[in-house]
C-alpha cells in the first residue's frame, strides 16, 4: 500500500526559502513518477515537479529555477526545495506518485495522471 505524507510546510516571507518533505514508501523502485503538486482554493490542482526512478526531474514553468526536487539515496523521502518565494506560491503541496512510469511524468501534467496523493502542507508566504 502506497503511503506519503508531507511535512515542513509554514509560512515564509518573500524571497525566502522553504523546504518540504514526503515520506514516501508502498511503491516498486524499478519503475516510477514521484512529484509535487500545489492548489489554491478556487483553482485548480497545478503540477509542480516531478522526478523518476531514474532521477530524471521536470518542472512547471512557474517554479523553474527556483525549486528543486529530489530524493534521499534510500528513495524513502522526497523532498522539495523552494527558493526565492513569492506570494503566488501560497497554496497546499500535495505529494504525489504513479507506477509504473508514464509518458505523464512531465512538470505541468495534468492531477489525473497520478493515484496516489499525501493529505498536503499548507505553504503560505504573505505580500
Amino acid at each position: 500500500q502506497v503511503h506519503l505524507a508531507e511535512s515542513g510546510g509554514g509560512s515564509v516571507q518573500i524571497g525566502g526559502s522553504l523546504k518540504l518533505s514526503c515520506a514516501a514508501s508502498g511503491y516498486p523502485s524499478s519503475s516510477y513518477c514521484l512529484g509535487w503538486f500545489r492548489q489554491t482554493p478556487g483553482k485548480e490542482r497545478e503540477g509542480v515537479a516531478v522526478i523518476e526512478h531514474d532521477g530524471r526531474t521536470d518542472y512547471g514553468d512557474s517554479v523553474k529555477g527556483r525549486f528543486t526536487i529530489s530524493q534521499d539515496y534510500a528513495k524513502t523521502t522526497l523532498y522539495l526545495q523552494m527558493d526565492s518565494l513569492k506570494p503566488e506560491d501560497t497554496a497546499t503541496y500535495y505529494c504525489v506518485a504513479d507506477f509504473p512510469v508514464s509518458p505523464c511524468c512531465y512538470g505541468d501534467a495534468p492531477p489525473s495522471c497520478f493515484n496516489h496523493w499525501g493529505q498536503g502542507t499548507q505553504v503560505t508566504v504573505p505580500s
